[in-house]
């Protein structure tokens, strides 16, 4: 549903710290200094400082097929596209009504009903493998002729459209990021005031994408600022989820680990050699303490051509990713015409550069492909060089390997923004402890 956040018991602390005192000189000194270092930085940027520098928002309608829409995310570079639809019609992921406004009269032209990434088209296709190794040619065009519509809700993320306050903080932002929200929908003029609710209606002349990489990204460039957290340990800060790294095998077939990854909500998984320790008839498997040799991602499959997504499901991820990199190698993406999306929204949108802080593409996934196969760090690499990799490599997570080069852990974005996060609100009650009496 549509979200404008309310303040939490630390934001309400902080309207405490920062409000009127009975000593008005003490008060100043104390402003400044939340002003000062990582909780400041992040309280004072607002989201839409962030979302004014990307491109417009990809769309597609609701009666548009998912081989449109995947042909979409292939050209646009993206993973994820928001799906409208006339207003009145419809009731929105979670209830929601967000809508897009004329800018001159205010008349609702459209409502955004959803968002549709990977994972859901990913999900509708595995289905059909259900009872068999391979998906049938006139069975996948039949599912890929369905409309967008129709699979809006397969994962979490489709089900819940967010949207974010223009005037939130980065900081509040980052409260619903490090929960695993991977994008959210920011108005550029909103309707709503910022009020302590959680409303259902939204409207607005236009919205902008903002992404996790986008806040990461910001982190990069006020990096000298933010020192203190960034010369700490991704280990030290809690940044590393070492439960359990589920992985494949290179000799997984491609339909299997699509099924399986599904299962598990994941959008990327290591693949691990293969080792005579390893029985059972499971795809995934525990890779903790085994050598990472490879990243299989959403993206992988996002650049497949849809028309050849039938003959490689059936390869195994190995060779699925040879034939992935043979095909990005000898071929660039093809912008059919303005208005690639049929919603007058240009499928590629030149990106201009808006500000040397932020970078406007809104391509990171895509940019994922021309790197190396496997992005990795210990766990004794600092947050700095954590957000460096992932920033100049364009990846979305970071797989924690040992000195032997054995998967130890992950640090994905999500946990990248709850690490930063968790010391903000830790330097806050530092602050607090010093200013109450």
């Amino acid at each position: 549903m549509a979200q404008l956040r309310a303040p939490s018991d630390e934001q309400r602390q902080q309207e405490a710290l920062h409000g009127e005192h009975d000593d008005v000189s003490a008060g100043n000194e104390s402003n400044k200094k939340a002003r000062a270092g990582l909780s400041g930085v992040l309280r004072e940027r607002k989201v839409v400082e962030l979302a004014r520098a990307k491109r417009r928002l990809v769309e597609v309608p609701y009666t548009a097929t998912l081989a449109h829409t995947a042909n979409a995310l292939l050209a646009a570079g993206v993973s994820a596209v928001a799906v409208a639809a006339p207003p009145g019609h419809w009731i929105g992921a979670g209830g929601s009504m967000i809508l897009e406004s004329d800018h001159s009269t205010g008349a609702v032209r459209k409502h955004y009903i959803g968002l549709v990434n990977l994972l859901d088209i990913l999900s509708h296709i595995a289905d059909a493998g259900d009872d068999s190794d391979e998906v049938a040619i006139d069975d996948l065009d039949r599912r890929m002729a369905v409309p967008v519509s129709s699979v809006i809700g397969h994962s979490l993320e489709g089900l819940t459209l967010w949207t974010l306050h223009p005037n939130t903080s980065v900081l509040d932002c980052m409260e619903t990021f490090s929960k695993g929200v991977h994008r959210a929908l920011v108005p550029l003029e909103s309707s709503s005031e910022n009020v302590v609710a959680v409303e259902l209606v939204e409207s607005s002349p236009g919205y902008k994408m903002l992404t996790q990489m986008d806040v990461v990204r910001f982190l990069f460039a006020r990096g000298a600022e933010l020192r203190d957290v960034m010369s700490r340990t991704v280990r030290e800060l809690g940044a590393v989820n070492d439960a359990c790294v589920l992985a494949v095998h290179g000799g997984a077939k491609v339909i299997d680990a699509v099924k399986a990854m599904r299962a598990a909500a994941l959008t990327a998984v290591p693949v691990v050699e293969e080792d005579d320790d390893d029985v059972g008839d499971e795809t995934l498997l525990d890779g903790t303490g085994k050598k990472a040799i490879e990243t299989f991602s959403a993206t992988d499959l996002r650049d497949c051509p849809v028309s050849w997504l039938q003959p490689w499901l059936g390869m195994s991820v190995t060779e699925f990713k040879r034939k992935v990199a043979e095909y990005r190698a000898s071929n660039t993406a093809v912008v059919l015409g303005a208005d690639a999306t049929a919603t007058g929204v240009p499928a590629v949108d030149a990106d201009t550069p808006v500000s040397a802080v932020f970078d406007t593409g809104e391509v990171e996934e895509g940019k994922e492909q021309q790197q190396p196969k496997l992005v990795t760090c210990s766990p004794a690499s600092t947050l700095g060089e954590a957000i460096e990799a992932v920033v100049t490599r364009h990846v979305h997570r970071l797989w924690v390997v040992d000195e032997e080069g054995l998967l130890r852990g992950v640090v994905s974005l999500t946990d990248v923004l709850r690490a930063v996060r968790v010391a903000a609100l830790g330097e806050d009650r530092e602050l607090q402890s010093i200013v109450s009496p």
